[in-house]
């Protein structure tokens, strides 16, 4: 960004330009992995680890960031999980190299691993990740040092994630050599392959560190439904990238309907209407994995491995938001601002806070859809589904401030016209009541058992206990027995003895402490 850029949002996104001034002046990272107090854990003591730190770096500067800061050996476990499917990835979509040897490399993929020494320069020249693959010995290094639990997480989804991605390809012919995802099925079970496996993994490296509970490994459906959000998001989000350098990956089944008779039609700007119908139900079909992925997060507790997951959903709905309705999206690449970005990693720090991210960028979508759209009942639907979530989860009335300590104080804000509020305030007070009730009776329980209150019986022997308002009531009907005699000659008696007192304290002064008479010289 340039001089001109931040003055423009200075003005146009005020917020988001003080929280990439605030990032840029005042960010501290959690950790450093090049002090030496990390080296045990981050290995950055070894030339083959700092290769790899690096390799990450230039393959993933968004998953970077947030990778560096997980806790303990969390990160290096994490970075070198990312660079063997980045690896496998970098196979899969470089369509300059033939099924006979992109085949078979897939599916024995993870057992190259086990192979010291091996890399692969067959990628094309042009293909962005090359040089990894060139020099994915120091990867395989790496491996071969991490804990036996997570080298069996990693092997086992390199395995499953080979199998399915050669199947994608082997959907390629000569005829058509770009292979196309024809069902929303189908689009699932890729997407499954390449994102939801990823997520699998992440759930079961997790447990096995210890930072999270055992059951998140168990997760797999909430952990595909993470997986999916995301990749579904890139694949919307990249698809001019997609179709020019010959992949296919919006299903048949959605553009299809709109008159398209193939992926790249969509580019024609004569048929930009039916396109964005199209790019429509693209994000239709994102948004139903954004509650899924909000029960996965409130799962969590472990605040950097929550961190980590929560930043890129948040920056997934914000770019679903970004491309919605929008032309540029059939010409370029479309991103959120950076000053944007800063501004969800600083909110993206509890289950809370991230719902209302979702909500708020639903509410934005919700917002643009037109009622022309094909899909306009259904995306409305969806949106306020993820509405619906977050008001069952983290209900809007209940207001979450900021407590002295560092802590967080809440209160329920019934002047805002919200009907649970107000049910919400009669529920206390009637348990306040009861509260009080029950106090009284245990105070009258007391005197009670103390023999300080003589409990009174009807005729039948039964204790009868009174209300304050049916004592009343009852005192009222009692005949009039008069006032109490004890109580008056104790009164009385009283009043003498002050009496008394006063005045023999008045006959002495005047005897012993008489003032002798003035005496006035006559003129």
């Amino acid at each position: 960004m340039g001089i001109l850029d931040y003055v423009l949002l200075a003005f146009t996104h005020p917020t988001e330009f003080r929280a990439l001034a605030s990032y840029s002046v005042w960010h501290d990272p959690k950790r450093d992995i090049t002090d030496p107090k990390e080296h045990v854990t981050s290995g950055w003591d070894r030339e083959a680890m700092r290769e790899c730190w690096g390799w990450l770096d230039k393959t993933s500067r968004s998953f970077s960031m947030v990778i560096k800061e997980l806790d303990g050996d969390l990160a290096r476990v994490v970075c070198i999980f990312y660079l063997v499917l980045r690896g496998l990835d970098t196979v899969e979509d470089d369509m300059t190299i033939p099924n006979s040897i992109k085949l078979p490399l897939l599916k024995d993929f993870y057992n190259k691993l086990d192979e010291p020494g091996w890399n692969f320069d067959g990628n094309g020249p042009n293909e962005k990740d090359r040089g990894l693959m060139v020099r994915f010995q120091v990867v395989i290094e790496e491996f071969q040092r991490l804990d036996k639990s997570y080298q069996e997480v990693i092997r086992s989804v390199c395995q499953k994630m080979g199998h399915g991605m050669a199947q994608y390809a082997a959907l390629a012919t000569p005829e058509a050599p770009v292979a196309e995802v024809n069902s929303i099925e189908d689009y699932d079970l890729y997407c499954h392959y390449v994102a939801g496996l990823v997520g699998e993994g992440l759930s079961g490296l997790f447990s096995a560190s210890g930072k999270e509970r055992s059951f998140i490994k168990d997760q797999l459906t909430l952990s595909n439904h993470m997986g999916l959000l995301l990749q579904k998001t890139n694949i919307l989000r990249d698809f001019r990238e997609d179709v020019d350098e010959g992949r296919g990956f919006w299903p048949r089944a959605i553009w299809g309907k709109y008159g398209f008779d193939k992926m790249g039609d969509l580019r024609d700007e004569s048929r930009e209407k039916e396109a964005l119908w199209a790019l429509s139900e693209m994000t239709l079909d994102a948004l139903r994995h954004a509650t899924p992925a909000l029960d996965y997060l409130s799962l969590l507790k472990c605040q950097s491995v929550f961190n980590f997951v929560a930043i890129p959903a948040v920056m997934a709905l914000a770019t679903l938001e970004r491309c919605f309705m929008n032309p540029d999206v059939l010409k370029k690449n479309v991103k959120i601002r950076k000053g944007e970005a800063i501004k969800l990693m600083n909110v993206a720090v509890n289950p809370r806070d991230v719902a209302y991210c979702f909500v708020s960028y639903a509410k934005k979508i919700h917002a643009k859809v037109s009622v022309h759209d094909p899909n306009f009942v259904k995306l409305s639907i969806a949106c306020g589904k993820i509405e619906q979530w977050a008001e069952h989860h983290y209900p809007s009335f209940v207001i979450i401030s900021a407590a002295s300590g560092g802590g967080a104080s809440s209160s329920v804000n019934v002047e805002g016209g919200d009907a649970r509020a107000r049910l919400y305030a009669q529920i206390v007070e009637q348990e306040k009541a009861k509260a009080a009730q029950r106090r009284k009776d245990e105070i009258l329980e007391n005197l009670r058992s103390k023999g300080l209150l003589k409990p009174r019986y009807a005729p039948d022997g039964t204790e009868i206990t009174y209300t304050e308002a049916e004592k009343a009531i009852i005192a009222a009907q009692q005949p009039n027995q008069g006032i109490p005699i004890k109580m008056i000659i104790g009164i009385t008696g009283m009043l003498l003895l002050v009496f008394g007192i006063t005045a023999a304290f008045l006959v002495i002064g005047v005897k012993y402490y008489a003032v002798p008479s003035l005496h006035v010289p006559e003129e």
